[in-house]
């Protein structure tokens, strides 16, 4: 992977590959780029890809201490390497992290979102709020095993599931990116769609959840669709958290393909 530095000084590990205009993948909590490679793959043929390891994860350094500022500051200098202004595509948190970097400024040609996981009700912020909480006092007793299967169980995941994960390789890989869970937990504020602030959007956003997905993220993603003034709402029919790369990567070649620089190449 190429390396490049982000303004604090704290080395961004990132790879491209592909021609034509650029498109940053944004993975979401415990991912890495090579969870975004199989995506990549597909979408390589018609655009210059690139992913890369978000702050504390993988390759890439965690400069201390943490800010959702230098979290868009690494995704700026990565969209620098990508080719200035580019199109984004962000998962889950990483959703969270591409329209909050567009928010701050960030040039962005195109936006595309699955399921940033936002909540909406009294309740479920207030349940948030205590995840939140919780997330912080095992990480504060250096629990991270306990704060990864907090997270796993929060975001849906069976227990016979978890099970299985902690008996397998890619476990300890989790494990040390359990730190990384707060920095997404701060991406998401208090866990309401800001709207007020989303309100000064001005790329045109597509906002993507899954069929099968639960109602509330249904109910969030119209939420913040209804908030970004140039965006639209779409359904992936029979997908879930779990998002198939085969089924999101023809939606993502038409909705980029609408690029500003693909249509001046063509």
């Amino acid at each position: 992977m190429d390396k490049t530095l982000s303004r604090d000084g704290t080395s961004i590990a990132y790879r491209r590959q592909g021609d034509g205009p650029p498109v940053v993948l944004v993975g979401g909590a415990l991912s890495t780029a090579a969870d975004e490679a199989p995506l990549a793959a597909l979408l390589a043929p018609r655009f210059t890809v690139v992913t890369y390891d978000r702050r504390g994860r993988g390759a890439s350094g965690d400069g201390g201490p943490y800010t959702v500022r230098r979290e868009i500051e690494d995704l700026a200098a990565v969209a620098a390497r990508a080719g200035g202004s580019v199109s984004l595509f962000g998962m889950l948190s990483g959703g969270a992290l591409a329209l909050e970097a567009h928010a701050a400024g960030l040039a962005v040609d195109l936006l595309a979102v699955y399921e940033p996981p936002y909540v909406q009700g009294a309740g479920n912020l207030l349940h948030a709020s205590r995840r939140t909480a919780l997330l912080h006092r095992l990480l504060g007793k250096g629990d991270r095993a306990g704060a990864v299967e907090l997270h796993l169980s929060g975001a849906g995941v069976p227990r016979e599931t978890i099970a299985h994960l902690r008996r397998s390789a890619r476990w300890p890989d989790l494990v040390a990116m359990a730190h990384t869970l707060a920095y997404d937990d701060a991406l998401l504020g208090g866990g309401a769609v800001p709207a007020e602030r989303f309100s000064s959007l001005t790329a045109r956003t597509l906002v993507v959840t899954g069929g099968f997905s639960t109602p509330q993220a249904h109910g969030t993603t119209l939420a913040l669709a209804a908030a970004i003034p140039r965006a639209r709402h779409r359904t992936l029919t029979g997908q879930t958290s779990e998002l198939a790369p085969q089924v999101v990567a023809p939606v993502l070649t038409e909705f980029f393909g609408r690029a500003p620089s693909l249509r001046t190449a063509s």
